[in-house]
């Protein structure tokens, strides 16, 4: 399945439906799964449950892929008569009142999956920018989860209050903002935060209520987890929870009337789940700009190259001066002069490979030194026998 391409909900849909007792599992333990995949922090690492080899799948493919687990988990623990698709866009053209701009061109005209395609990559992939996305994205992908409680409460109701929306999406706000200023000491990732949930909030844009509104506002568990989950996550920015932060996360747990189990349990997962991928969340990462867009493009580069390995490798064999270059390229520097021919011949190849059209628009060549970089490993074996392996 490639979610960036046409069809991939058809796959997914056909995928789950061969695969006995993908979701046979109850709602909490769906929920937490979601949470250890990374949903419900905004930063998708794997396919919730497993259910799909996440193979090489970016983040917004990831993030992509467990919303749409997550309306279909929803869809199939409901008695609605509509079929998936339909209910999920009936869902968004209830809300499009909102003048969600990204929305706006897609709810016209018969419902498909292709339809739903559209609106889950313009909801899910806010920044088009893909090399150089900030971390506006993280915040608002954190906040993807109150679409699948309102597509719930939608499910029950056949309808979806737009006061519902705004009034989760203020709780979250308030809660997060007051666990962050609630910090002994900010540095700057918790003042870089607190303006970004400022900034990214989609369905209300008065003024912040107050702690107590905030709390009142909650009106389910499932509700309640998920807020107390993301204090948690806004609560470890700085790679730590301190003794005001505990304090303040368990009074939040008493005052949204869950045990303290519950509350122990938030805390001790984001701190496992923070700490074992602290170097692959941007927003933890101490990375300069460019290394983050040298990290960005790599992973792009990477997953062009591999998914179109077969025809390129093709196009390779009959560019001989090309083959020998490339392979010269994994044991020696090329000269400048070579450097040209290597650049010119594959912006060549690139023309006869629709998928890797990036290559060829204004600014693209700066991407051909990590396309030399990844081609020699798709080589066979006898090509790559120098490989130096660091």
């Amino acid at each position: 399945m490639n979610p960036s391409a046409s069809g991939w909900i058809n796959k997914l849909l056909t995928d789950v439906s061969e695969r006995d007792g993908a979701f046979n599992i109850d709602k909490i333990s769906f929920y937490e799964a979601l949470r250890d995949s990374g949903f419900i922090y905004g930063s998708n690492l794997k396919v919730v449950e497993n259910i799909f080899d996440n193979k090489d799948l970016t983040e917004d493919e990831l993030c992509k892929t467990n919303l749409c687990l997550a309306f279909l988990y929803a869809h199939k623990n409901s008695n609605s008569k509509v079929t998936f698709v339909d209910s999920v866009i009936g869902f968004y053209t209830a809300i499009k009142e909102l003048k969600i701009s990204f929305f706006q061109d897609l709810l016209g005209g018969k419902k498909s999956s292709e339809q739903l395609e559209k609106i889950i990559h313009k909801r899910v992939q806010i920044d088009v920018n893909v090399l150089t996305k900030n971390f506006n994205y993280f915040i608002i992908n954190a906040l993807l989860y109150i679409d699948v409680l309102a597509y719930r409460a939608y499910l029950e109701n056949e309808t979806i209050s737009i006061e519902y929306l705004k009034n989760l999406e203020a709780a979250i706000t308030s809660i997060s903002l007051e666990v962050l200023n609630s910090k002994a000491t900010k540095n700057k990732y918790d003042e870089s935060l607190i303006k970004l949930f400022e900034s990214s909030l989609r369905y209300q844009n008065d003024k912040l209520i107050d702690y107590a509104t905030a709390v009142a506002m909650v009106q389910t568990t499932k509700e309640a987890y998920y807020i107390l989950d993301i204090a948690c996550m806004a609560s470890w920015t700085d790679a730590i929870i301190d003794q005001k932060e505990y304090q303040f996360l368990i009074k939040l747990g008493r005052d949204l009337k869950l045990d303290n189990d519950r509350v122990q349990q938030s805390i001790q997962t984001v701190n496992i789940f923070y700490t074992a991928n602290k170097d692959n969340i941007a927003l933890l990462s101490s990375k300069n700009i460019a290394h983050s867009f040298y990290d960005n493009s790599s992973k792009i580069v990477h997953k062009l190259i591999t998914r179109n390995s077969k025809r390129l490798y093709r196009e390779l064999i009959d560019s001989k001066e090309l083959m020998i270059l490339l392979t010269q390229s994994t044991v020696r520097d090329l000269t400048k002069e070579e450097q040209k021919k290597v650049t010119d011949q594959l912006l060549d190849i690139f023309k006869s490979i629709p998928s890797l059209a990036i290559f060829l628009l204004p600014g693209g060549a700066i991407l051909l030194p990590l396309v030399i970089k990844f081609i020699p490993k798709l080589l066979p074996s006898a090509f790559d026998e120098n490989r130096i392996k660091k």
